[in-house]
């Protein structure tokens, strides 16, 4: 029963995925079948989390967070939880050896998602950011050297520019939800409400440094893993070259995405690279549609 129930609660961890980032489930699906519901019960819990500071407004978010904490102290304790997001991922914490400070930053980033509206300086930025997405790609990192610590502590800094990478251009992405509908301002000294070309380019320069960090990175993972995050790095890149196009006013005004037969094509580019891998370098740059 207990195999059953774990199988189940992967499955859902799973299902989350798919219905929230098809994108960032299709690069997860390159991965091997353990490695993948793995990855799949991180990005579960983190997907919860988040949903409860963005999009639970007609509840008491604080009040929220500090149960799903909670439930998750309970399930870490004593090995299951009711709750089957929860269980996947205390199985994962547990089987890949994920940190405690590492679960306890992510959540202190969505407490302050709760009370903080504005960053003023680069080091309150790169505080949030480390716990809202470095510390994620840390956890998938564990999961992917498989127990190697030698191997961890060498890709842990690639690995933390990707999850900055993934971070800003997902703020970038949101410029109007985050700024409008939440009232948050995370680029310290610029203007949301008066966004310009400028500001875009950059951004995009400061984001493109910690794509090109980040790739230094991949390329050094092992070889059955390695695919899943070079695509997941194409899917990024290509949505940053994407708003790098997009004049400033859409940008502040609408949600940029990138269609779903551009990401099939970034897929198989992914992974054709990935295989001629040594041949990459220096970073590839994302060619025009």
């Amino acid at each position: 029963m207990d195999r059953l129930y774990e199988r189940v609660s992967f499955g859902i961890s799973r299902l989350i995925t798919r219905e929230y980032s098809t994108s960032f489930s299709s690069a997860v699906g390159l991965l091997p079948g353990d490695l993948r519901e793995a990855i799949f019960s991180i990005y579960g819990f983190v997907r919860l989390a988040d949903e409860i500071v963005d999009t639970f407004h007609e509840h008491d978010k604080s009040l929220l967070l500090e149960k799903f904490e909670g439930d998750y102290d309970d399930a870490r304790e004593r090995g299951i939880s009711l709750n089957p997001v929860l269980h996947a991922f205390q199985l994962t914490v547990k089987r890949y050896g994920i940190e405690d400070a590492m679960i306890r930053a992510f959540l202190k980033s969505m407490k302050a998602d709760l009370v903080k509206q504005e960053y003023l300086t680069d080091a309150e930025l790169k505080e949030y950011i480390y716990g809202s997405a470095d510390v994620v790609g840390l956890m998938c990192l564990k999961v992917f050297v498989r127990g190697n610590q030698a191997l961890y502590e060498e890709l842990e800094v690639p690995a933390m520019r990707l999850g900055t990478a993934f971070q800003k251009v997902n703020f970038l992405r949101d410029l109007r939800s985050d700024t409008l509908k939440l009232g948050r301002s995370y680029f310290p000294g610029y203007d949301e409400n008066n966004f310009t070309d400028q500001d875009r380019d950059e951004l995009v320069r400061d984001i493109r440094a910690d794509f090109d960090s980040a790739y230094a990175g991949i390329r050094r993972l092992p070889q059955d893993v390695g695919a899943a995050v070079l695509v997941a790095w194409y899917y990024y890149l290509d949505l940053l070259r994407k708003i790098s196009r997009t004049p400033a006013k859409i940008l502040a005004d609408r949600r940029i995405r990138v269609s779903n037969g551009r990401k099939l094509l970034l897929l198989w580019r992914g992974l054709i690279h990935w295989k001629l891998k040594v041949a990459m370098t220096p970073a590839p740059s994302i060619p025009k549609p």
